[in-house]
């Protein structure tokens, strides 16, 4: 799908329908964040979070007392909607409305994070400007948490097909840039009761 054709997709998503009325909601992001901590994080980490729509890491991450918080999404529905929920205290953290593809980052992080933005990425040449993207935006040693669809996870999310990986089939794929530390399996409670099974792995900048 053509950047244009993603972002006219996501837009429609969270324009139509409220935070807690798609399958990825969750009040508190528990695995992401126990990964982080695993990671180092601290109020002093500086922290990308890619697709980041309207999840509620970054609520979370400020009231840590993080200072240095980015939200990526293609979405600027999405990105208005977060904000409005945050209020004035959206003003301390940094909003990009962009495509992961083609988006350049201006500074590096010590941890990126991705709650099933890369398992969308269905065209070679899509993960190679996400891989691209995710050399360029980690320092040397920094941790990313990149979290998918499981092998026995959906096929498809909001109307797009997915790619399901093992985390050792996530690491080959971004073997270039970054080292598995650790993975973990998840079961997600969608907020209509069905179940879907993710893996959530750190690695670590190679």
């Amino acid at each position: 799908m053509a950047d244009a054709g993603r972002r006219d997709h996501w837009d429609e998503v969270y324009r139509t329908k409220a935070e807690n009325e798609v399958s990825w909601f969750e009040d508190e992001p528990t695995m992401s964040l126990d990964l982080m901590r695993q990671a180092g994080l601290t109020p002093a980490s500086s922290v990308l979070d890619i697709g980041g729509g309207t999840s509620h890491l970054v609520d979370n991450l400020l009231r840590l007392g993080l200072s240095r918080v980015t939200v990526l999404d293609i979405s600027e529905a999405a990105l208005t909607a977060a904000q409005a929920r945050l209020g004035p205290e959206a003003s301390r953290a940094t909003w990009i409305a962009a495509d992961v593809t083609t988006w350049e980052p201006a500074e590096s992080y010590d941890i990126w994070h991705d709650r099933a933005a890369f398992h969308f990425l269905a065209q070679p040449a899509d993960r190679a400007a996400y891989r691209r993207c995710l050399a360029k935006a980690l320092k040397p040693g920094a941790h990313a948490v990149i979290a998918s669809f499981a092998e026995d996870g959906p096929e498809r999310c909001s109307g797009l097909p997915v790619t399901r990986y093992s985390p050792q089939d996530l690491a080959t794929a971004l073997a270039s840039v970054v080292e598995l530390v650790e993975s973990r399996r998840h079961s997600h409670a969608t907020p209509w009761g069905s179940v879907q099974k993710f893996q959530f792995s750190l690695f670590r900048r190679v």
